[in-house]
């Protein structure tokens, strides 16, 4: 975030047991740490999380409004103070009361957010203000089971906000609301002016009093629209194949903001997000001339200039300060300091094509080839490749430096990195190729780039393996129980029963597989004893999305059969690992497991014990 000239962010300390501190550069260009351990700050609204912090004006400086992980409430660090001041109220309920998608109100004096209530043995969100000084909690709106994106006026009379109910998630239909502020600062009646059922919107941004921009895939792509708020008919501001939105997995995701002379800069792009300046009266777009492939839905603006999150597959995903007038940019962090980047002769550089799938459909992968300036694997041997598959499902893989793909890659590893069908970043109709189909078309998608590098004479096809986290591990489980063509699987925290998770999981997902499995239930876990491979499951012991009951079920089954295989579970971790040994712990069993399976013995790396 941008305030005047210092830039603000979060940042994970995996070497702090994966807290999130808040991060600040001084005018001076001096960067610190504004969070002292155990502080972290980290919400879990719809257990994903969003926008968690804030920087608040006050008579010392600038404070920091963040949301505390262990309890959820809102919490006041100021300027020279030794310990935050709590915001909000303790809730009856441990964790009860949840907060995200932080915003300052004009006057800097409340925060308005979506509040998540777990009181009372059942789950309500409204859109609620803060007050900055400690003041209370009002409650503004509701109307919805899922609220985001909440935006005053700039005459500060009306609210505009994006809400959506089960069944649907925020990538299947959507509306965008506008309601009149009553004196008593909340919103009793109001309007619809676009979206439903079938229609996802997204980030409403006030350009005036009178009208906002928004994102819509109403076109089968999330374009961006001028939208009057007294009625007529909304203008798309540059009609095209490209996404100017993503899939709003955590509240507070911004693609585009609007610059102090009207132009609006944006993430948009097919496949791979680039960051471009659109003129909202001519509709003209131009790209800014960064060496970054891919910008993530991280943008904050600030007059003339811009802070985005961006990566590339030899540059290391940094946040970047932009002034678009000048195409100017400097990088402010990066994810991996230069002096711990390991030589680019061990880091490789994927090559991203689409491969033939199925059906004549296009599969979209990243390929990343084994390299190790040190070594060559022995002549006439074809390298072992592991197939990446993302989670979400309605999610993607971009193609950055991901130091856990270089991991297998400088050990004589190939990646293939899929986008299978449902992944984003390909317009509405790729996204919902997977309803219905779950189980199906995404397997399909990794057997078809896996016989490709085959039949291209680049993989050993006795030696592939696949894995994946969460939706990825369900569809590494579906593959090794549905197909003879992986030697190894790997599952992180992956689902092997969607009937049980759709009765376990938590409330954001909890009706998300009705559109994803058709009426036969693919659950991998009904025929594990089918499983054609060994299995490595990997799983965190607190985990709400996919608890771990699933990987227990699983290598229960594995183990009724006789099937090799292990279950490595994690004390402390979530969904989604965090914690430095846990990560290495992780990545070192994985290649044990594939060193064990495919006939290669990794150095300095412990042996996993694998059970019949």
């Amino acid at each position: 975030m941008l305030v005047g000239e210092e830039v603000w962010w979060a940042e994970d300390r995996p070497e702090e047991g994966g807290r999130t501190t808040v991060m600040m550069m001084r005018l001076s260009g001096e960067k610190v740490s504004l969070l002292p351990a155990p502080w972290n700050a980290r919400s879990r609204v719809h257990e994903y999380g969003g926008r968690s912090f804030l920087p608040v004006p006050t008579t010392a400086g600038m404070a920091v409004v963040f949301v505390e992980f262990s309890d959820q409430r809102l919490y006041r660090l100021d300027p020279g103070a030794s310990e935050p001041v709590p915001l909000t109220p303790a809730p009856q309920t441990p964790a009860g009361l949840r907060y995200a998608d932080l915003v300052l109100s004009p006057d800097g004096r409340s925060i308005w957010c979506v509040r998540e209530s777990h009181e009372g043995g059942r789950i309500t969100r409204h859109v609620v203000t803060v007050a900055v000084d400690g003041g209370g909690v009002t409650e503004v709106v509701s109307g919805s089971h899922f609220l985001a994106h909440p935006r005053l006026s700039p005459d500060r009379t009306r609210l505009a906000w994006i809400a959506w109910d089960h069944p649907r998630m925020p990538w299947d239909g959507t509306e965008l609301r506008v309601g009149e502020l009553g004196a008593d600062g909340t919103v009793s009646r109001w309007e619809t002016l676009m979206g439903g059922e079938s229609e996802s919107m997204l980030q409403p941004e006030w350009d005036d009093d009178q009208h906002l921009f928004a994102a819509s895939d109403r076109s089968g792509w999330w374009n961006l629209y001028r939208v009057p708020v007294a009625g007529g008919v909304p203008v798309p501001l540059h009609p095209a194949e490209e996404e100017f939105g993503v899939p709003l997995w955590q509240l507070g995701l911004t693609t585009f903001g609007r610059l102090a002379d009207g132009r609006l800069i944006c993430v948009h792009g097919t496949g791979t997000q680039r960051l471009g300046v659109l003129d909202p009266d001519t509709g003209d777009l131009t790209d800014l001339d960064l060496p970054y492939r891919t910008v993530t839905p991280q943008l904050s603006v600030f007059g003339d200039r811009a802070v985005v999150v961006a990566g590339d597959p030899t540059l290391p995903t940094s946040v970047l300060r932009v002034r678009p007038g000048t195409g100017e940019w400097e990088v402010i962090r990066s994810s991996v300091d230069a002096e711990t980047l390991p030589d680019p002769g061990f880091l490789p550089v994927p090559e991203s094509v689409a491969l033939p799938g199925p059906d004549g459909r296009d599969v979209h992968v990243h390929i990343y080839r084994p390299t190790n300036p040190d070594h060559v694997g022995p002549d006439g041997a074809l390298p072992p490749y592991v197939v990446f598959v993302h989670g979400g499902p309605t999610s993607q893989s971009p193609a950055v430096l991901d130091l856990s793909k270089a991991y297998f890659t400088s050990r004589g590893m190939g990646v293939v990195d899929v986008n299978y069908a449902g992944s984003t970043g390909y317009g509405r109709a790729h996204r919902q190729r997977l309803y219905g189909a779950w189980g199906v078309a995404d397997v399909e998608d990794c057997v078809a780039a896996a016989r490709a590098l085959v039949a291209q004479g680049e993989a050993d096809p006795e030696r592939l393996a696949i894995r994946g986290g969460s939706a990825g591990g369900w569809t590494t489980l579906c593959a090794v129980t549905g197909t003879d063509v992986f030697a190894a699987g790997t599952s992180y925290f992956g689902v092997a029963d969607v009937r049980r998770l759709a009765e376990t999981t938590h409330d954001f997902e909890s009706r998300y597989v009705e559109s994803l499995v058709g009426s036969e239930d693919p659950s991998p876990i009904h025929r594990a004893d089918q499983t054609r491979c060994p299995v490595l499951l990997l799983q965190g012991a607190d985990d709400p999305v996919v608890p771990p009951d699933q990987a227990e079920v699983f290598r229960d089954a594995l183990a009724a059969k006789g099937i090799p295989h292990a279950l490595v579970v994690f004390p402390g971790e979530s969904h989604g690992f965090r914690r430095a040994e846990t990560i290495e712990a992780a990545a070192e069993a994985e290649l044990s497991f594939y060193g064990q399976i495919m006939g290669f013995d990794p150095p300095g790396v412990p042996r996993l014990d694998l059970t019949r």
